[in-house]
């Protein structure tokens, strides 16, 4: 899914007007994507002149970097070395659950017809 590098974003608003949906606006001068109404056609990642749209695969080392610090505070709350182990069980179990959904998904993705029409 795309979004939006604000550090490239200089508001040109070339893929406001080119997103079929409607789903880009501006904020502050820069672009903002609705990720409710995004039906993921990569138009504003072909239109934008400075490269700004990116993918979502760049993502991952900050969505890791994010668990990571959230796993950290919540382990706060836990006090022995026993209640630390449970809890990184429950987030192991959590993020391997999240594996599961996503193989599931893209098997049934996988299986989808295409019909022309």
């Amino acid at each position: 899914m795309p979004w939006v590098d604000k550090t490239k974003c200089i508001g040109c608003e070339i893929c406001v007007n080119e997103c079929p949906v409607g789903a880009i606006f501006m904020i502050e001068d820069k672009a903002e994507i609705n990720m409710e109404k995004c039906i993921r056609c990569g138009k504003c990642h072909e239109v934008c002149p400075q490269d700004g749209v990116r993918h979502d695969s760049e993502r991952i080392p900050f969505e890791v970097e994010e668990n990571i610090k959230k796993t950290k505070e919540l382990m706060k709350f836990f006090k022995t070395k026993l209640e630390k182990e449970a809890f990184l069980g429950r987030m192991t179990r959590h993020f391997n659950k999240q594996i599961k959904v996503a193989e599931k998904t893209i098997s049934q993705i996988n299986k989808l017809e295409t019909k022309d029409g």
